[in-house]
């Protein structure tokens, strides 16, 4: 059998020649120069502006890239299709594709004074494209906030010991933001006491797990001693358990709530808080393969599932094809359009030098590969779990494969060691809902622009353009079709990745006559075509053909279900207009641009140096 080692060197092999060859190049071919005068310094205002050193920026950014999703899609391929076609994926596509993706993203907001990639595809191919792009992302972040939810959901319900652990941790980033901003207490004492409690809040959730309702599903029997909260369960069973569907929209109300308070009540706090369990947890699961392999563990850290389940994958969880499905279920941890808006929105705005953003792009998303790379070493040791039960006891495996390793390798409790992982995914999870829910709104306000009317007054209310976003995420998620809401959400992120590269694209045609696209345009063009593919494929023939038709699902179907099932097929279809219409207005830009014309949209500048 095979050894998940050989997984491990070969993903560092391969990021290594990555990082040391490919990022060096492209950073000389955008001529990143130290000595040139970031935005971050340009315009520093002290609240959106601030120059970060490079240490500090790389947290900040990789705890903001690295939710839940790099956990979830490789989980979920490798249940699907088999080990082998995942971590191919990830392995391969990661340098070549994932981390150009978010150093181009990076640079070229840098380049144009730290804005967004909605204003630099304006400044290229007019107004329209930009407000395209600006709902493209929009819809994608209503995807995100459904998806993981659900998630959230799953875990709290497979594992009622995260859910309090997860209690605990959002309270004491709620003191830990008083106890630096308001009570402007020192920072490396409180450090050391706000993350040893978190740590403990891992004690806690063992000893006092919780869960809503009794009516765990597939899920029961819960844990001896879990205290049930209530009754009753008024919402309809989703994926046949009621306490499921109760942690749906109690995920979803924490997310909008967290979305509209002060960055420094919760996202900031949160954020530290969630780097050292990141680190932690990611640190720990490599270290205890490598620590555990040399000292005897055999059989134990040997790969448990199958590595090819088959062109439409294993019939228990999926009959989609592997291709093109496969490259919009791992999205996160390969490539991530998600990321281009985390590095034109907040991370361009912070960087001290233009150097550092080699490191911090291209590294970062390297180290999102680790990520994916820790989900598929968990899931190939704890296959067993899902056997017969559904992708919803897939999921959980990353808490059950890496209490496995971490108990094998260094001897902790494999409850506790799982109930600490399971936190990791969770906390990884509510960091990219409520993350979402903000940048969505800071999408609505750039859509909107100046209000003229009481509707768009309206709409750029924070807690309007927090609400419109939950309720199409609920009722999307409130069936619980997880075959086909998961790889919705990777067609618009991975579309979106596609129009990045797009941006960045357009941005090095209209710079220099000189500068080759290949490297943008390759990618760019790959990830088009396959997410394009996949979106019509889950319009037409998973809902449209497999549901709509089918007059045996239509027997069965309630309101939510339809609801549900032509939400999904209306936002696939936008998302195709919306990506095809962009391509070929950037089509038609480089087109004139390489063919000797000035172009300048809207009366925007040409490029940048």
């Amino acid at each position: 059998m095979v050894q998940v080692i050989w997984l491990v060197v070969a993903v560092l092999v391969l990021f290594s020649a990555g990082y040391l060859g490919y990022s060096r190049y492209l950073s000389q071919f955008v001529e990143l120069d130290e000595d040139r005068t970031t935005p971050a310094h340009k315009y520093d205002d002290g609240q959106e502006y601030v120059p970060s050193k490079k240490p500090v920026l790389l947290g900040h950014h990789y705890s903001s890239i690295a939710g839940g999703a790099p956990i979830v899609g490789p989980i979920t391929a490798a249940v699907w299709w088999g080990w082998v076609p995942a971590f191919l994926w990830v392995a391969i596509g990661n340098p070549l594709f994932g981390s150009v993706h978010d150093f181009m993203s990076l640079t070229s907001s840098v380049r144009h004074e730290g804005k967004s990639i909605g204003y630099i595809i304006g400044e290229y191919v007019g107004e329209r494209g930009k407000n395209m792009i600006l709902w493209f992302a929009f819809l994608t972040i209503i995807l995100v906030v459904g998806v993981f939810a659900l998630v959230v959901a799953l875990v709290f319900t497979a594992y009622p010991q995260t859910a309090t652990a997860s209690t605990v941790y959002i309270l004491l980033a709620l003191v830990f933001g008083v106890y630096l901003y308001q009570l402007d207490l020192p920072f490396l004492p409180g450090t050391v006491t706000f993350v040893a409690a978190v740590f403990a809040g891992v004690w806690v959730g063992v000893e006092y797990p919780i869960a809503l309702t009794a009516d765990a599903g597939s899920f029961a029997p819960y844990p001896e001693g879990t205290i049930v909260l209530l009754n009753s369960n008024p919402l309809p069973v989703v994926l046949g358990s009621g306490n499921l569907a109760m942690w749906i929209p109690v995920v979803m109300v924490y997310g909008f709530i967290a979305s509209v308070l002060p960055v420094w009540v919760l996202l900031q706090p949160r954020d530290f808080l969630t780097s050292s369990l990141l680190y932690t947890g990611v640190g720990a699961v490599l270290l205890g393969v490598i620590v555990g392999t040399f000292t005897g563990a055999g059989e134990t850290f040997a790969i448990q599932m199958e590595a090819y389940k088959g062109f439409f994958g294993d019939p228990q969880f999926t009959t989609a094809p592997l291709f093109p499905i496969l490259f919009v279920t791992i999205a996160c941890g390969t490539i991530s359009g998600f990321h281009s808006l985390v590095s034109s929105g907040t991370t361009a705005k912070q960087l001290d030098k233009e150097t550092d953003a080699r490191l911090i792009g291209y590294g970062g998303m390297l180290g999102e590969g680790l990520l994916a790379t820790v989900a598929l070493v968990t899931v190939s040791l704890a296959a067993q779990t899902p056997a017969g039960s559904g992708i919803g006891l897939a999921l959980p495996n990353f808490a059950a494969g890496g209490g496995i390793v971490i108990n094998t390798a260094f001897g902790i409790g494999e409850t506790i060691a799982a109930t600490f992982m399971g936190l990791v995914l969770v906390s990884f999870l509510l960091t990219s809902t409520d993350t979402a829910v903000r940048l969505g709104r800071y999408m609505m306000e750039e859509i909107v622009g100046t209000p003229e009317t009481q509707v768009e007054e309206a709409a750029a209310n924070r807690y309007v353009a927090a609400g419109i976003q939950i309720l199409p995420a609920y009722l999307l998620v409130a069936t619980g079709s997880w075959a086909d809401l998961w790889p919705l959400f990777g067609g618009a992120n991975q579309t979106l990745a596609a129009l990045a590269l797009l941006v960045a694209t357009l941005w090095l045609a209209n710079w220099d006559d000189s500068k080759q696209l290949l490297s943008t345009g390759v990618p760019m063009a790959i990830m088009f075509s396959m997410t394009t593919l996949a979106l019509l494929y889950l319009a037409f023939w998973q809902n449209l053909n497999n549901k709509l038709l089918n007059s045996e699902w239509m027997a069965e179907a309630g309101t939510l279900d339809l609801v549900a099932t032509v939400l999904q097929i209306a936002i696939a279809l936008v998302l195709v207009y919306m990506a095809v219409s962009l391509v070929r207005m950037g089509y038609t830009n480089i087109k004139k641009v390489r063919g000797g014309e000035t172009v300048a949209a809207d009366g925007g500048e040409v490029g940048d140096d």
